[in-house]
């Protein structure tokens, strides 16, 4: 029985796999339904997890309390949390013409508390990338010219070498100092540049972007191929091979 289920299970996705991918030669009803379907179940999906990732840690657990464990008793719920339903309830007043002011007070709510967080958000994700942009461009140390393996030395002569410039990692900062300033110096858009070594320094940064862009476009196409790869294992390998054809051999 649970054979037969795990084969219906897998059948059901290779329909899918198949439906999805038939937009690749044209739009037809096959996709549009297995569209449909997959829309629906993320639909359903984001439900639960709605309520089960966000509403009941965030919300409902803080509102009643929760049981302990062994004799101890658990935290004991804090009933503020209830105004919190009317204020979200008032977001639903966006589909009513003549209250549809409502809904603006929880949006105002939660952009201010956004707002206020992307301060720190900010800081916290490119805080650390002005401090790494900053690099020693001379090397402490010429022999040897690359770093040494740290593998099998003390704690103190790693640290040692580690805080050690080499020759070929200064290299390697002075080729992303001229990177950084080179792009920097693209969009200097409020004022006319008419020093030529500055406009040649901004084509540089032009191309440097275009080659990072086409790096990172090569990388999603890539990860795009791998997941199709892996879809293809499924429908050929996994599915047709291991149970379809060894089902009849």
């Amino acid at each position: 029985m649970n054979e037969h289920y795990a084969f219906l299970k897998m059948t059901a996705g290779v329909l899918c796999t198949v439906g999805l991918y038939s937009v690749l030669y044209r739009e037809n009803k096959f996709y549009r339904f297995f569209e449909h379907v997959f829309l629906g179940l993320a639909a359903g999906y984001a439900i639960v997890a709605l309520w089960s990732e966000n509403l009941k840690e965030g919300w409902y657990d803080l509102l009643v309390g929760s049981a302990g464990t062994n004799g101890h008793s658990g935290p004991y719920g804090h009933y503020l949390y209830v105004l919190l339903l009317p204020i979200g309830l008032m977001g639903y007043f966006v589909f009513s013409k003549k209250h549809s002011w409502m809904s603006r007070v929880p949006i105002g709510i939660v952009l201010g508390l956004w707002s206020g967080q992307q301060v720190q958000v900010w800081w916290t994700r490119y805080g650390p990338q002005i401090q790494d942009s900053i690099k020693p461009l001379l090397p402490t140390v010429w022999s040897p010219a690359m770093k040494p393996d740290t593998t099998g030395m003390t704690p103190a002569l790693a640290d040692a070498v580690s805080k050690n410039v080499y020759l070929s990692q200064a290299i390697t900062n002075v080729i992303f100092v001229i990177t950084l300033l080179a792009v920097l110096s693209y969009f200097l858009f409020s004022f006319e540049v008419k020093s030529k070594a500055i406009r040649g320094f901004s084509t540089l940064g032009r191309y440097l972007l275009m080659i990072g862009f086409g790096a990172i476009f090569g990388s999603t196409v890539m990860m795009r191929f791998a997941l199709l790869i892996d879809r293809m294992y499924y429908v050929w390998i996994e599915w047709l091979m291991n149970h379809v054809i060894a089902r009849k051999f």
